[in-house]
């Protein structure tokens, strides 16, 4: 059967496939569009497969909020150009509205969610067989709240943060110091909004190794406690971002400019949660 321009366009235009690709998918299933279609998604599930062991260490973050509901998903490719294209990034926004449509409880349950008539996971397949690189949904996140959402892409849009403020809605200065503890977020990657927030087990290990450093630099038995206690506590200052040092005034910690920006709103402000996404981190 000839195969014509009219054809291809057809085929081309439903399935976003190279024009190279639409021609040999519908040569080799004799011009019957529904098989050439299901062509082109095997040969994405053949080079997925193939590609599954690459390294996808590019990509972007986005976020999104909307009336107390915040959504962050990161979107992995293998190369920044591909990352930059108009293909992944419809690919990734995607994802985002799935997430925010569908509430899916993990990665599995996202993938299996359906957009125009096939899952997610069929969308990941026909991308990865048009643009040739192992692309994946690396994870996502979700919020919901009655106070304040606060989102920081960092240009480039491979790292991302969303921050949850609870004690008052819409006010500017709140939002402010949103967008700034966010940022710090960014920049300096705490482990935790305070000290209270780290798992004991955590604590437990540092004490540990901090212990065994003293003891390994020869410091007296009946101080390797107190050594130890003094370097958790310096590790907490650096590391949970209340007690961070505040990047915009480091004459003060984190937590004294909320108490500060709380009093001056009139609000009992609370710093609730944040995640952060980076490619590749």
């Amino acid at each position: 059967m000839e195969i014509t321009a009219a054809m291809v366009k057809e085929l081309r235009d439903k399935t976003g496939a190279g024009m190279m690709d639409c021609k040999k998918a519908l040569a080799e299933s004799n011009g019957n569009m529904q098989e050439a279609i299901e062509y082109l998604r095997k040969k994405g599930a053949a080079t997925a497969e193939k590609r599954s062991d690459r390294s996808a260490n590019e990509g972007v973050v986005i976020t999104e909020i909307t009336d107390g509901e915040g959504i962050i998903v990161e979107v992995n490719c293998e190369t920044d150009f591909v990352a930059r294209s108009e293909d992944f990034l419809g690919f990734a926004n995607r994802a985002l509205a799935l997430v925010k449509s569908g509430k899916p409880a993990d990665l599995d349950a996202l993938l299996a969610l359906e957009s125009d008539g096939m899952p997610l996971s069929d969308h990941l397949k026909e991308i990865i067989g048009k643009i040739g690189e192992k692309i994946e949904v690396r994870r996502f996140a979700t919020f919901s709240t009655e106070g304040s959402l606060i989102e920081y892409i960092h240009p480039g849009a491979k790292l991302g943060v969303m921050l949850e403020i609870q004690g008052i809605t819409g006010n500017e200065e709140v939002i402010k110091l949103g967008r700034d503890l966010a940022m710090q977020v960014a920049a300096m990657n705490p482990i935790a909004i305070d000290r209270d927030a780290v798992p004991q087990e955590f604590r437990d290990k540092e004490l540990s190794l901090y212990r065994q450093q003293a003891a390994e630099q020869g410091k007296p038995e009946n101080m390797l406690d107190r050594i130890a206690e003094g370097k958790l506590n310096k590790y907490f200052q650096e590391s949970t971002l209340l007690e961070q040092t505040f990047l915009r005034d480091t004459t003060k910690t984190v937590k004294d400019h909320v108490a500060e920006v709380a009093k001056a709103v009139g609000a009992d402000l609370k710093v609730t949660r944040f995640e952060r996404f980076q490619v590749g981190g």
